[in-house]
């Protein structure tokens, strides 16, 4: 009984000790996948903050980059200004019904043929020479920049295929010296046209002059400016000056909508020991109707030049005795330029020029035949842009000239104009 009793305590000890070895080495099994799976999760961080690091990395040079590389590249010159090339090729042509005696694509309206002589229709002319190359160029000076604008055209010489300047100047602060748009006959109130000469009422006076504006406030500035209109002939008699012509204009923005400009000029002419002061003034005004919708006025009164508004009869004549006589005239151009999406556009113009009548001037050698009574011009146009650099318009111009020995002429012409523009 009692070995019976012993052998059975020595077997449970023994699975006891059975049991608890299993669940010892169970344990050590657990502790050990799991000690592999803490190791595993280190190597997966280890591997995503590397990862991490290397998307940061590119990133960082992918900015670097883009802050380097700018998306106009500045150009520069040997001196270090900055500038900027620009400007188009542009192909003109004309279909002349009636028109001018000159073989070019332009206005010629203060010329056309008269009544009883020979005529100058059905002509169709073609130029490239108001292709255009520009170059803009600034440079740091002190603290304030200098910049300035070169730009030519082939529209010089007696057949107007010769390099021609059309702006030189430098701009410093408040000052600008060098030759650009006249300060008295601007054309920022002018209808848009294709013709680059443009219509009865227009001016597109380049003059060197020096210039000053002063500015009141963002809305308000004053325009000064000393400028040499090259007013040189008189029909055999040369012009002479002492002094240049005076220009003011006074520029105001109404609102965001209307701008309004009032001009005016005075300059002496002198032949031989004659003089007389010329004088002019001009209101321009543009104003925005609404969106896409843009109406243009002009006006000019002016005695005794000829330099500065377009087609004007003579401003001085010379009378048998030597003396000046002074020619008076008042123009007007208007217009309504409609914007129909972002490629097309198109506007309506009308423009009229009328002259005193003045003896004195018409007895003057020369005179009377050639000088004009009335002169005016109508035309429509449309401008279609298929893409940015490009531009194709068509246009339609009809207008008179009488003269003071009524006899008229007509202009009726058909213009188009190709544009590339870089």
């Amino acid at each position: 009984m009692q070995r019976t009793l012993m052998i059975s305590m020595i077997a449970l000890s023994m699975g006891g000790m059975s049991v608890a070895a299993q669940a010892q080495t169970q344990q050590q099994n657990e502790i050990e996948q799991l000690r592999q799976e803490v190791q595993a999760l280190r190597s997966l961080v280890e591997q995503q903050k590397v990862q991490n690091a290397q998307t940061a990395t590119a990133i960082a040079n992918v900015q670097r980059t883009a802050a380097t590389v700018p998306a106009n590249p500045v150009l520069k010159t040997a001196k270090g200004a900055e500038f900027n090339l620009y400007g188009n090729v542009r192909l003109d042509a004309s279909y002349k019904v009636d028109g001018g005696p000159i073989d070019w694509p332009y206005n010629q309206i203060n010329n056309v043929a008269l009544e009883g002589t020979a005529g100058n229709s059905d002509r169709l002319s073609s130029t490239l020479s108001a292709t255009r190359l520009g170059l803009d160029f600034k440079t740091q000076a002190a603290e304030q920049e200098v910049k300035g604008k070169i730009e030519v055209d082939f529209l010089g010489g007696a057949n107007f295929d010769n390099l021609r300047i059309r702006h030189a100047y430098v701009n410093y602060g408040n000052w600008l010296l060098g030759q650009t748009w006249s300060n008295f006959a601007v054309p920022d109130y002018m209808p848009e046209t294709i013709d680059a000469n443009a219509y009865v009422g227009g001016a597109v006076k380049r003059t060197p002059q020096v210039r000053y504006t002063a500015k009141f406030n963002p809305q308000t500035n004053l325009v000064l400016a000393a400028e040499d209109p090259k007013d040189k002939l008189v029909t055999d008699k040369v012009i002479t000056q002492r002094l240049p012509a005076l220009t003011a204009r006074l520029n105001h923005q109404f609102a965001d909508n209307l701008n309004v400009s009032v001009r005016a000029m005075g300059h002496e002419k002198r032949i031989n020991s004659e003089e007389e002061m010329a004088w002019g003034v001009g209101v321009g005004a543009k104003y925005d109707v609404v969106p896409g919708t843009t109406l243009k006025a002009d006006y000019y009164h002016v005695k005794g030049d000829s330099s500065f508004v377009s087609f004007a009869n003579k401003g001085v004549v010379v009378e048998a005795d030597g003396s000046l006589v002074q020619n008076e005239f008042d123009s007007i151009m208007l217009g309504v330029t409609q914007k129909f999406s972002d490629k097309l556009h198109g506007t309506l113009g009308y423009g009229y020029m009328t002259f005193d009548k003045d003896q004195n001037y018409l007895d003057a050698p020369g005179s009377a035949a050639t000088a004009n009574k009335d002169l005016w011009q109508a035309w429509a146009n449309v401008f279609y842009s298929p893409t940015k650099p490009l531009s194709f318009g068509l246009e339609y111009v009809y207008g008179e000239r009488e003269t003071f020995a009524s006899k008229t002429g007509e202009d009726n012409r058909l213009n188009a104009v190709a544009i590339y523009n870089f």
